[in-house]
């Protein structure tokens, strides 16, 4: 790993490294807060933050306001990168900002040439959390959100994966990617045209037919752009309905997709995933 910035907050420390992974055969770049005290005698649990499409791992920590409370609670916070970078990993050829890079989508790609690169599955799920606990004063103890792109990471990641993670969270999600345009274009060109492989990757489809639970929370304003056409919460309801899961969906008059939204109600997002983490 190479350091290649380092912040004092609240008490704490926000520190960005880049480093080569195997997964997606290239440098990838993730930010780490690490709360006050957090110590190899006194380790921290974690929670992941998946950002959306177009950002990096520095929209999340510098516009949500999340630290202070994260310091108060004791809770490390991983932002990775959304996508592989670099001069070797395929782009969208129109430079597209909903595909390639910036939206990795957190799918493990099947189609070329985007197979090479695009694991961010398999680089969220296995190698970075890997590469956390083995560097830093962390648990194995974690928790999972994020936003838009990220928030249908999140879930998917989550439903997928009830043995690894303690919650978790979304705001604004692409709830149903199936079934949304930037969903069908993205899967359509990781995964292929066969959408029997996209069930994987759907948190809809993953809910309808929920086997294990997981703690679920998801956050959605009424004045988001992207509500409709993008987002479809309600298919998550009818889904949870459908498979008789307990989802907890707020509905926020007035707010949109911004970053104003997560920071608005991220406070209560950290104290859900406090709470099954037994640090609250």
């Amino acid at each position: 790993m190479e350091l290649i910035g380092e912040n004092r907050a609240f008490g704490g420390r926000h520190l960005r490294y880049t480093h080569q992974a195997k997964t997606t055969q290239c440098d990838m770049t993730f930010a780490i807060f690490l709360p006050p005290f957090a110590s190899k005698e006194k380790p921290v649990p974690v929670l992941y933050w998946l950002s959306g499409l177009t950002c990096t791992d520095q929209n999340f920590m510098q516009k949500a306001g999340a630290m202070k409370l994260a310091a108060e609670l004791g809770m490390a916070i991983v932002a990775p990168d959304t996508s592989p970078r670099g001069e070797e990993v395929p782009d969208d050829e129109n430079s597209a900002y909903d595909f390639g890079l910036g939206a990795g989508f957190y799918v493990d790609a099947t189609q070329s040439p985007w197979d090479k690169h695009y694991k961010m599955y398999s680089y969220i799920t296995e190698e970075l959390p890997a590469l956390i606990e083995s560097e830093f004063p962390v648990t194995k103890e974690k928790a999972i959100s994020g936003h838009s792109m990220g928030g249908h990471g999140a879930l998917v990641i989550g439903m997928r994966n009830p043995n690894k993670y303690v919650s978790v969270s979304a705001f604004s999600p692409i709830a149903n990617p199936s079934d949304c345009p930037w969903g069908q274009k993205a899967l359509g060109n990781y995964l292929g045209s066969d959408q029997d492989t996209w069930k994987d990757y759907d948190a809809s489809i993953l809910l309808g037919s929920k086997t294990h639970y997981i703690p679920m929370l998801v956050e959605q304003g009424t004045k988001d752009e992207f509500l409709q056409a993008q987002l479809k919460p309600q298919s998550l309801v009818h889904a949870a309905q459908q498979s008789e899961t307990q989802l907890t969906l707020n509905m926020h008059e007035g707010y949109d997709h911004s970053y104003y939204f997560i920071a608005s109600f991220i406070d209560e997002h950290l104290e859900f995933h406090a709470g099954h983490m037994g640090i609250l």
